[in-house]
């Protein structure tokens, strides 16, 4: 099958490409979609930045935008890893942040600095159960390397939070 080569079309394509820890995220929700680009010998090049440099997810990311690409049609798909500048949440989308909240993860927070531990404060994470902001840290490691441990002190519940980077 061959496709007129169409950036709108591929950037479509990508949306439905699934984040392989947090499936409920695309790779367009995570923000690590850095460009596409159309190469005079019909050739499509996809570059990504990855959540952090030893993320074991970006290998099957990799794999999976070029299933999704080859399955529409386009059959020289070139996938670039750029580390330069670095993955921030910041570049997650708004949708990707209510979707981790609705599947009980809370997101990130705005902005990765947290001043609040240079007074040996405790981060308040909202519950993303119950909405209470008296949670407390259990672990910086949860379930993902990209996640931590929280317990809402209001209902008890253990949650992940995307950690800010």
């Amino acid at each position: 099958m061959h496709v007129i080569p169409d950036i709108q079309a591929i950037w479509d394509i990508l949306e439905a490409v699934a984040d392989p820890e947090i499936p409920v995220l695309t790779i367009n929700d995570l923000g690590i979609v850095r460009d596409v680009q159309l190469h005079s010998d019909g050739s499509v090049e996809v570059i990504i930045t990855p959540t952090y440099s030893g993320c074991p997810a970006m290998q099957m990311i990799e794999v999976n935008i070029k299933a999704a690409l080859q399955e529409n049609g386009y059959e020289q798909v070139k996938v670039t890893s750029v580390l330069s500048p670095a993955w921030t949440t910041d570049w997650m989308t708004e949708s990707g942040r209510q979707k981790l909240k609705a599947y009980g993860i809370a997101p990130p927070e705005p902005g990765s600095a947290d001043k609040g531990a240079l007074f040996g404060e405790e981060r308040r994470i909202e519950c993303p159960h119950c909405g209470s902001g008296n949670t407390r840290l259990v672990s910086q490691f949860g379930s993902t390397p990209c996640k931590a441990m929280y317990q809402c002190r209001e209902c008890l519940e253990p949650f992940d939070y995307f950690k800010c980077h």
